[in-house]
């Protein structure tokens, strides 16, 4: 019987029966940290699903490689939609506060 360590759900590829996402094993493997490192890094995972999950990205990185192109991507446009109030607009607000 062959078990089953990524799932996709939500759009999106995750560690089978966990809430950590395959882009995050991922990045830390091309970080080069070791599955024990990693796995210390995402308490709720066994070394076993660390492992799995990278051997899943290993077989399947034509596949994996433009869908964390695309999340980067994703996630890049939200932070940039996120980011603070800029020191400009910061000024006009009090100004107006003040009434100047």
């Amino acid at each position: 019987m062959t078990k089953e360590y990524v799932e996709q759900r939500n759009g999106g590829y995750y560690v089978a029966g966990a809430r950590v996402s395959l882009d995050s094993i991922v990045q830390c493997f091309r970080d080069g940290l070791p599955a024990e490192t990693i796995q210390s890094e995402f308490e709720t995972l066994t070394l076993a699903q660390v492992y799995g999950a990278i051997a899943y990205y290993l077989d399947n990185q034509r596949e994996i490689d433009p869908y964390l192109v695309k999340q980067r991507e994703r996630s890049e446009s939200m932070r940039q939609a996120n980011e603070p109030v800029t020191r400009e607009l910061r000024e006009r607000i009090a100004a107006a506060i003040s009434g100047r």
